[in-house]
């Protein structure tokens, strides 16, 4: 299927995981409040523990030469700077973090907006869990990347980066493909894998 990648070849190279790796300056609730104004709230919330312990579980070996196709490099990152993490290389790229940063959720997300991150784009939730894009800027044309937060509780997330393969890019909105990873992951989440 590899819809993200040209199921070629691969290219070399490192990308680190996307993701916080700092927290953001709070708006004038308290720090701890979550959810925080305008943020969804997490009605069923999700233990994300075991993947946290082992990210490179988050998604089974078959889903990921669906998305990538043959020759994927996994590379696990369980002490990331924003949290334990696990990325798939080839011609694309998926990089999964379970942010450990603060524990304020999309909350953390949702007070960057228009601050820390010009870029917020809300996406229609993934089975009643809220989605939202998000960035320092928005590269989804330009590269064919997008990171998107899914909110497994109120307190934590699950990110999701993907690149698009240069034979890919432009095919389909890079921000729709991360929700459908993060559709994948949940449905791991939820399925007890």
């Amino acid at each position: 299927m590899c819809t993200l990648a040209g199921c070629s070849s691969t290219t070399t190279g490192q990308a680190s995981p996307a993701g916080r790796t700092s927290q953001p300056v709070p708006d004038d609730t308290p720090a701890d409040q979550v959810p925080g104004p305008g943020v969804p709230k997490v009605a069923n919330p999700l233990d994300v523990s075991r993947f946290r312990q082992n990210p490179c579980d988050a998604l089974a070996s078959g889903q990921v030469s669906d998305l990538l196709g043959g020759n994927v490099r996994a590379e696990p990152d369980p002490h990331g700077p924003g949290g334990p993490a696990c990325g798939w290389f080839s011609q694309a790229q998926v990089v999964i973090v379970f942010p450990t940063v603060d524990k304020l959720g999309l909350t953390s997300i949702y007070r960057a907006k228009g601050g820390v991150y010009p870029f917020f784009l809300p996406l229609d939730p993934v089975a009643g869990y809220p989605v939202v894009a998000y960035g320092t800027d928005d590269p989804r044309a330009r590269f064919g990347e997008c990171t998107v937060a899914l909110g497994t509780s109120d307190r934590e997330t699950v990110d999701v980066s993907i690149t698009q393969s240069p034979a890919h890019k432009g095919e389909r909105d890079p921000c729709e493909a991360a929700r459908s990873v993060a559709e994948t992951v949940l449905g791991n989440l939820r399925g007890g894998r």
